[in-house]
C-alpha cells in the first residue's frame, strides 16, 4: 500500500475528504509514537507507507503513558478537528494499518497500549 492508497482509505472509512484523512492519520501516527516503545516505533514506520514514516518518530526518547482521552485530544488538537472526528479519524488509521502491517507487528503495536484503547484498535464492525 502506497501513501496515497492509505489515505484514501483512511477517507473512507471515517468519510473524510482526503486532506482531513491525512491530517488525521499523520496526527494519529505522531501521537502512537509518543505512546509506544522506541524500538517499536521504528519497526512500525518500516512497514508504513513511505511518505507516513517520518510521523513514527517521537521527538522524545521518553515513553509518555496517557489513556484514550490524552489520545484523541492530541489527534484533534493536532489534525484541528472535534474529539468524535478524531476518534472516527483515528479508527480509520487502525484499521487501515491493521491492513497495512504484518499482522505481527499490528499485535505489538497494540499490546503496548493501554485497554482502553483496545476500542480503537479493535476492528470496527463491517456495515453491511
Amino acid at each position: 500500500m502506497d501513501d496515497n492508497e492509505f489515505i484514501q482509505a483512511v477517507a473512507r472509512r471515517c468519510g473524510a475528504s482526503a486532506r482531513q484523512a491525512t491530517a488525521i492519520a499523520q496526527a494519529t501516527l505522531r501521537t502512537l509514537a509518543e505512546r509506544i516503545d522506541r524500538g517499536e516505533a521504528r519497526t512500525l514506520a518500516a512497514e508504513l507507507p513511505e511518505g507516513l514514516r517520518a510521523y513514527m518518530f517521537a521527538p522524545s526518547e521518553t515513553v509518555e503513558r496517557f489513556g484514550l482521552d490524552i489520545f484523541v485530544q492530541r489527534v484533534a488538537g493536532r489534525a484541528e478537528v472535534d474529539g468524535a472526528a478524531a476518534r472516527n479519524g483515528m479508527r480509520a488509521v487502525f484499521d487501515t494499518m491493521r491492513e497495512t502491517v504484518t499482522p505481527g507487528e499490528y499485535d505489538d503495536v497494540v499490546a503496548q497500549l493501554p485497554a482502553d484503547l483496545w476500542e480503537i484498535t479493535e476492528p470496527a464492525a463491517r456495515f453491511d
